[in-house]
C-alpha cells in the first residue's frame, strides 16, 4: 500500500476546492466546510497481558453536523493519523448528503495493530476510547460504527461502556452491533451490496450485461467479500483478488482466470481478510505481487481496501479493457489519477456514492434502534437498493446534463445540501 508522502486530508480538501469553485461558494462557507468543526485527540492507557503498560493514541473528529448527528467509523490501524481521520470525516459528511440522510460526518481511530493484541487488550482500548469521549458522543450527537479492523465485538464493548457511563440504554449510540444486541439484519451485507447496486446501475447505462463482464477486486475484508458475492450472483466473473498478507507484511494478488471461488477463498482466509498464499497456490491460484490486481485485462476494477491506491504513479498501468472503476474504499483514486481516468473515458463511480451503503445500513440500524422496531433482512436490503439506486441516478443525471465527471457531480449534490443546511441555521 502506497502511503509515502500521501496526505488523505489534503486530497479531500483538493476535491472539495475543485467543486466549491464551480459552485461559486462564498469564502465564509468554504472556510466552514473545509475544516472539521471539532477534534478530539487523546491517550488511552492500557495494562497489557504481560503486566506492562502501553499508551495508544486515539482520535474522534466531527467535520460537520448541520444536517444531523455526526456519523462515522472507528479504525484500528498502525498507520492511523489525524489527517486520515479528518479526511474520513469530511468524506462522511458528503456521503450522508449525497444519499440524502439526516446525518453529518465524523470519524475516529486508534493507532494500534489488532493482529498483535489479545482480545482483552482490544477490549480495554475500546472501553478507554469511549471513556475519553463519553460526553461528546451519543445517539443525538455522534454515532460510531465499525471500520477497518474493527467489528461488531468492538462496537458491543464500546456501547456497553457508553451505557455504563451514561446510565441509559442507548442502542442507537453505536451501530454495527450483533442482532441480539440491537443490530440490524442485513447491516453486514449493506456496504458491499451498496457498491454492487451502483455498479449494476452503471452497467445498465453502458448497456453491459453483468454476465458479460469480468472484474478485479482489491481487498478481501467483509465488504469486498459481499461485493464479490452479489456481483457473481448477477452473473459477473471475478478473476483476481488482492489483499494484505500479514505474514509477508506486503500485499499479494491471487488470480484465477476461470473465476475465483468465493467459498474456497473464505476457507483459507483469516478474520482480517488475509488469504493464505501457500493454500491458495495449492488450489490453483496464481500468487502475484500486490499491484497486479490493477493491471488485469478486465472490464471493472473495484478498489475496496484503502485510500491512495490508484495514483499518478500507476494509473497508466490500467488495461485498455477497463471500462468502470467502482470505488469501494474511501479515497482510493488520487486527483492526479482522476485526470487520466477522465481523459480515457472510464466511468468512475465515486466513493462518496459507491460505498455509501455502509452508512446507509448503519442509518437504518439507528432508525430501528430509535423506534425499537426491527425489520427483516430482505426489507432492509430492499430499502438499501432503492436508496442507492436513487442516489446513483441523481448523480448520473446531473453528470450527463452538465457534462461533469461523476465525482464532481456527486460532490455538487452533497456540498449544496450541506451548504443549504448551514445557511438555514445562520452559521454563515
Amino acid at each position: 500500500m502506497n502511503f509515502h508522502n500521501f496526505n488523505a486530508f489534503k486530497m479531500a480538501q483538493q476535491q472539495f476546492d475543485t467543486v466549491a469553485e464551480q459552485l461559486h461558494l462564498d469564502q465564509g462557507m468554504r472556510e466552514l466546510l473545509l475544516m472539521p468543526l471539532r477534534e478530539y485527540h487523546f491517550q488511552i492507557p492500557v495494562k497489557m497481558d504481560d503486566g506492562t503498560s502501553k499508551v495508544f493514541r486515539g482520535f474522534r473528529i466531527q467535520h460537520n453536523d448541520a444536517c444531523g448527528p455526526a456519523k462515522g467509523g472507528i479504525r484500528f490501524h498502525p498507520q492511523e493519523t489525524a489527517d486520515t481521520v479528518r479526511a474520513l470525516a469530511i468524506w462522511m459528511t458528503w456521503k450522508c448528503a449525497v444519499i440524502n440522510i439526516p446525518l453529518g460526518g465524523g470519524a475516529g481511530g486508534v493507532v494500534c495493530d489488532p493482529h498483535h493484541l489479545s482480545m482483552r487488550e482490544q477490549e480495554q482500548i475500546c472501553r478507554g476510547w469511549v471513556r475519553q469521549l463519553a460526553k461528546n458522543i451519543g445517539p443525538t450527537s455522534d454515532i460510531a460504527e465499525p471500520d477497518i479492523m474493527t467489528d461488531c465485538q468492538h462496537m458491543i464493548w464500546m456501547l456497553d461502556e457508553y451505557e455504563k457511563i451514561s446510565g441509559l440504554k442507548s442502542p442507537g449510540a453505536i451501530t454495527g452491533k450483533t442482532v441480539e444486541l440491537g443490530g440490524s439484519r442485513g447491516r453486514q451485507e449493506a456496504p458491499g451490496y451498496g457498491i454492487t447496486f451502483t455498479l449494476r446501475e452503471a452497467l445498465k447505462q453502458m448497456h453491459l450485461p453483468p454476465h458479460n463482464t469480468t472484474a478485479s477486486v482489491q481487498g478481501f475484508g467483509h465488504v469486498a467479500q459481499c461485493v464479490i458475492e452479489l456481483y457473481q450472483k448477477l452473473g459477473g466473473k471475478v478473476i483476481c483478488v488482492a489483499c494484505w498478507n500479514q505474514e509477508e507484511m506486503l500485499p499479494l494478488t491471487f488470480r484465477k482466470p476461470g473465476g475465483v471461488d468465493l467459498k474456497e477463498l473464505l476457507g483459507i482466509t483469516d478474520r482480517f481478510g488475509s488469504i493464505n498464499p501457500r493454500q491458495a497456490a495449492e488450489q490453483g491460484y496464481e500468487v502475484l505481487p500486490g499491484e497486479a490486481w490493477l493491471q488485469q485485462e478486465v472490464d471493472i476494477l473495484i478498489p475496496a481496501a484503502m485510500e491512495n491506491q490508484i495514483t499518478a504513479d500507476n494509473v497508466r498501468e490500467l488495461s485498455p479493457c477497463v471500462k468502470v472503476i467502482a470505488e469501494g474504499a474511501n479515497g482510493p483514486v488520487t486527483p492526479e489519477a482522476d485526470n487520466v481516468i477522465k481523459d480515457r473515458g472510464i466511468l468512475l463511480i465515486p466513493d462518496l456514492l459507491c460505498n455509501a451503503g455502509g452508512v446507509l445500513g448503519s442509518y437504518f440500524e439507528y432508525v430501528q434502534n430509535t423506534a425499537n422496531y426491527y425489520w427483516k433482512k430482505e426489507e432492509l436490503l430492499a430499502k438499501l437498493d432503492v436508496r442507492m439506486t436513487s442516489a446513483f441516478l441523481a448523480v448520473s443525471d446531473l453528470a450527463r446534463r452538465k457534462r461533469l465527471y461523476m465525482r464532481d457531480a456527486a460532490y455538487m449534490i452533497a456540498i449544496e445540501r450541506v451548504a443549504r443546511a448551514c445557511r438555514a441555521k445562520g452559521w454563515v
